[in-house]
């Protein structure tokens, strides 16, 4: 079989010399003698037919071969590290990665705060993050694109498999921009006096399954966008009214760049849930729920 010249051996003597400035240093912290460095070095050059480091004074340094070699090879260095520490968090039964959607309706922020405190905790695991909508959100668990989503609205699905945690209700505000005409109606609003105005509607991020439609005034003129966040920027802008949730705009209302007008018929508040797969028993999947439960007063 044949035998690769460039080592990991070799990638880890490059690195220490050349963070250490000579050979001696670089034994050093490698606890071997220079003669051992200097046999790895010389075996290296001879079957590359390069030079790798030249005198300067009392440091060797790197040829631009040898510091090619070695930025290139640092990069195997830290994929082997990651490697190696992934490898040992599974056979803990921790995920080297978790998916996690968050549904559009969800305060993305939130989830950050949450991701901040497991990641302080369990660095080695990456993160996935995503947006979905509405059914989208759902859809994603299902075919398994996520393995944790977080703040998806009711109704959950049939399928089994499918555990979750409420995390709470989210009130619907029926929202225009400031100075906007309807604020200077006296009365309750009705769905009737909406339907001269355009209202900004979120796509249903789905992509096999049926979309959901949600808060859509049939009659009015609508302007359509993929997120809540572009819905509450885009009303703000004034290009538009809808319905939003109140605990994601309550600082636009206070600062009045978003009114809240009553209608004579407002929508019910809906649940929002934290779900994943029942069969998924990762450790760090478990983990990441329990803190975003806590968060929530909730309890796993």
């Amino acid at each position: 079989m044949y035998k690769l010249p460039i080592t990991i051996e070799a990638l880890l003597v490059l690195d220490a010399i050349d963070n250490r400035g000579s050979f001696a240093a670089a034994a050093e912290q490698l606890n071997k003698v220079p003669s051992a460095l200097s046999y790895i070095v010389q075996k290296l050059e001879d079957q590359l037919s390069v030079t790798l480091f030249v005198r300067q004074g009392r440091r060797s340094v790197l040829t631009p071969a040898g510091r090619h070699l070695l930025d290139e090879g640092r990069k195997i260095l830290g994929a082997v590290s990651k490697l190696t520490e992934q490898t040992q968090t599974i056979s803990y039964g921790w995920e080297p990665k978790i998916r996690i959607a968050v549904d559009s309706i969800f305060n993305v922020q939130e989830v950050l705060a949450s991701l901040g405190l497991f990641l302080n905790e369990h660095p080695n695991i990456e993160i996935d993050l995503t947006e979905e909508v509405m059914n989208g959100s759902w859809e994603a668990l299902i075919e398994n694109r996520t393995d944790l989503l977080v703040g998806a609205p009711a109704p959950v699905p049939s399928q089994q498999g499918i555990s979750t945690l409420l995390l709470g209700q989210f009130e619907q505000a029926f929202v225009v921009p400031r100075g906007h005409e309807l604020t200077r109606f006296t009365t309750l609003i009705s769905h009737t006096d909406i339907e001269d105005y355009r209202t900004v509607i979120v796509h249903d991020s789905s992509l096999t399954g049926v979309p959901w439609s949600s808060n859509i005034i049939e009659q009015s003129r609508h302007f359509f966008v993929g997120s809540v966040e572009h819905k509450i920027q885009a009303i703000v802008a004034g290009i538009g009214i809808g319905y939003l949730p109140k605990q994601r705009i309550q600082p636009l209302l206070d600062d009045g760049s978003l009114v809240e007008v009553k209608l004579v018929s407002p929508r019910q508040s809906f649940d929002v849930y934290l779900a994943w797969k029942t069969a998924n028993k990762g450790k760090g999947l478990q983990t990441l729920r329990e803190i975003i439960g806590q968060r929530y007063n909730s309890v796993t």
